[in-house]
């Protein structure tokens, strides 16, 4: 079966956007960047959840279609509320349903890639289906924003199984999951 691989920029404070989904301080080029984007080329499949999908807009998604960034995924956006007009093909919208997430994952030809965000995640993670989590590590403080996880109940231990550290102090840090 695949993999859902949460692939994540985050401070090191634990943040995936701070105070009004600003992003700006994290670091948009260079090597570990250049190695982000080669790695998502091995992906044809993206879920997120519906913040992640909306926020995606002030960079030139528009509704309805894939996201520029991930133009050659299939894109599931989990959502109870979110609905779209002209829906590419490509982009289909799911209920909060982990039965649904467990059919992508039977039926995906690649490994997933989770995009976010962080209650999306924290839901995933409470029901036991993220099986990779690969953080872009920026040398930044946010101090408050989006939680790289949201809402966890449990304490999850990490196996580290990677760590790249690139010319700007951004570090690709890959974990395995362990499940209790």
């Amino acid at each position: 079966m695949t993999k859902i691989v949460y692939y994540v920029a985050s401070s090191i404070d634990g943040f995936i956007a701070g105070i009004n989904e600003d992003v700006s301080g994290f670091i948009y080029d260079g090597q570990g960047v250049e190695k982000y984007l080669e790695d998502l080329k091995s992906y044809q499949t993206v879920i997120m959840g519906r913040s992640t999908y909306e926020f995606g807009y002030k960079f030139g998604a528009q509704a309805g279609q894939p996201s520029p960034a991930y133009p050659h995924m299939k894109h599931y956006i989990f959502s109870n509320r979110l609905e779209l007009q002209n829906q590419s093909q490509q982009v289909e919208v799911k209920k909060m349903d982990i039965e649904q997430i467990r059919l992508i994952k039977k039926e995906s030809p690649t490994d997933i890639y989770l995009c976010g965000g962080g209650k999306f995640a924290g839901w995933l993670l409470e029901n036991k289906q993220i099986d990779a989590l690969k953080i872009k590590l920026n040398p930044i403080i946010m101090g408050n924003g989006i939680k790289l996880f949201e809402n966890l109940t449990t304490t999850y231990q990490l196996q580290l199984t990677q760590c790249q550290t690139y010319e700007n102090g951004l570090q690709i840090i890959s974990y395995t999951i362990i499940y209790p």
